[in-house]
């Protein structure tokens, strides 16, 4: 579900994770303008080398750009304008094992 300045990411067996735009006003007036700092979100995908095409193509900002790691992860990451890092993960046997 998404609306100006909110989406809510929701699948039945994993917890909700809801986003909020900075300013916005159900964030406590404290809080409203403040921009994310060391927040990373995760999330497991099955074709990590289409979700990077796709988002790279609809212009989304890659901050890292599709990598392997030694210990098995592939990862790339893009952040929100929120500075809210988004990291999409697929695990791959590790080079050394």
């Amino acid at each position: 579900m998404a609306a100006d300045g909110f989406a809510s990411l929701v699948r039945e067996d994993t917890p909700d994770v809801i986003l909020l735009r900075r300013g916005t006003e159900v964030l406590p007036e404290g809080f409203r303008d403040q921009p994310a700092a060391g927040v990373i979100i995760a999330f497991t995908v099955d074709d990590l080398d289409a979700e990077y095409e796709r988002l790279k193509n609809e212009g989304a900002p890659v901050t890292m750009p599709l990598r392997e790691e030694p210990w098995g992860e592939r990862l790339f990451q893009i952040t929100d304008p929120n500075g809210v890092v988004i990291q999409l993960v697929a695990w791959v046997t590790p080079e050394h094992a």
